[in-house]
């Protein structure tokens, strides 16, 4: 949906310095008001009317790819619960691997990396890794329930990482990286909940667990140069798969 909403602008034409930024569209731009604020308020103008073009282009394209598109592309544009599909959301360090890792999984139609659980809208990746959002990196799956059950997934988020390592897999350090289950039903709560108390009680892991079970909040799309990412450098490497050290 489109989000017209451009707080920097409507607060930099109160303090009279739109003229500034408008000047720019006529082809007359001197640059921001001279001054710390205004030019806070112009770089904030710039970053809403980023947004807004950016919402723009995904609207037009999606728009194309329903009169166009191939049958595949518009059932990709359907949202899950209409593909009568399910959502887990899962963290478990280096977003590549983890998405890789499930997309090998029967039965996961789509994944996604993005960021999650943390206190700003629309993260980037260098805000993320600034460790001043309080994001981790995250996988949002999409899989067929009659394909694949739940507890299928908790498995191979068990078996992709160590997760007794608190704000870090392997040579990962930060909160970014944190062992985290994002539940969006009940029934993934319980699941979930029950999964970690069996890997507790069977004594498989020399240090206590440190997943997070939390409520799914917004699941923020990471760039998309992050999507596939592995698939799309042959060379590029991954932290992925440091389980052993807690077993």
């Amino acid at each position: 949906m489109l989000r017209v909403a451009p707080r920097g602008y409507r607060a930099l034409k109160a303090s009279g310095g739109a003229s500034h930024f408008l000047k720019g569209i006529d082809g007359s731009f001197t640059g921001p008001p001279v001054g710390g604020s205004y030019r806070r308020l112009w770089w904030q103008a710039l970053k809403d009317l980023s947004t807004v073009l950016i919402d723009l282009g995904r609207a037009v394209s999606k728009k194309r790819l329903l009169l166009r598109g191939t049958e595949h592309q518009k059932w990709m544009l359907l949202t899950p619960e209409d593909r009568h599909m399910a959502t887990a959301t899962f963290g478990a360090g280096c977003f590549w691997g983890v998405e890789a890792a499930f997309r090998r999984i029967e039965g996961v139609t789509d994944a996604a990396v993005g960021y999650a659980g943390g206190r700003t809208d629309n993260p980037t990746y260098r805000d993320v890794c600034s460790h001043g959002t309080g994001h981790a990196e995250v996988v949002q799956v999409e899989y067929d329930p009659a394909r694949v059950s739940y507890e299928t997934l908790l498995e191979a988020f068990w078996e992709m990482h160590d997760p007794t390592q608190v704000n870090r897999q392997g040579p990962d350090v930060g909160d970014q990286y944190r062992s985290v289950i994002f539940f969006h039903t009940p029934e993934q709560e319980q699941k979930a909940t029950q999964s970690k108390q069996g890997l507790e009680t069977g004594h498989l892991l020399k240090r206590p667990i440190a997943t997070l079970i939390q409520p799914a909040p917004t699941f923020w799309r990471a760039e998309e140069y992050h999507q596939r990412y592995l698939e799309k450098n042959s060379g590029a490497a991954c932290s992925l798969g440091h389980a052993g050290g807690g077993r």
